[in-house]
């Protein structure tokens, strides 16, 4: 049973529909940062293989709380890897040997993704009368774009 906090449910569905697709977009991110994480390699394996750490952990958190918005909007939550990899605009790095530049590459094409699909869930809260979500919303673009502005800086 929803719960009766002033959402319509046809924004509930819609919001948590988009939700979906963000919370696809972090897990898959998750696990690509985890899985450089553990084979980074180069000169600059110790600042990456440190970096990579901070940001799996923030995003398993993140992922958690995604998923727990969908729950609150009433609706269930995805969580399979073929749901996440239907959903997700990110795609998972199938290679065994990415290098540590493309690595940086990667991610922040995918911190820069995640970021604009926030601001389109963002868009959808016209009207609802859902601030909880638009909390969640500006806490994840604030992150995404920190972060893609961090994995730029290492471009230079």
């Amino acid at each position: 049973m929803p719960l009766n906090t002033g959402i319509e449910e046809s924004k509930r569905e819609e919001i948590a529909k988009a939700l979906s697709g963000l919370l696809a977009e972090t897990y898959t991110l998750y696990l690509k940062t985890h899985k450089y994480h553990w084979n980074v390699t180069g000169p600059m394996f110790q600042s990456l293989h440190n970096m990579f750490e901070v940001h799996y952990n923030a995003l398993a958190l993140a992922v958690d709380e995604i998923a727990e918005r969908i729950r609150v909007l009433g609706v269930k939550a995805p969580g399979s890897y073929s749901e996440f990899a239907e959903l997700s605009s990110v795609k998972d790095d199938s290679s065994t040997d990415t290098a540590a530049t493309a690595m940086i590459e990667n991610l922040l094409k995918d911190h820069e993704q995640v970021a604009r699909t926030a601001k389109e869930v963002q868009m959808k809260l016209e009207g609802a009368n859902d601030e909880g979500t638009n909390s969640l919303l500006g806490a994840r673009i604030e992150y995404h774009e920190k972060t893609a502005w961090m994995l730029n800086s290492l471009r230079a």
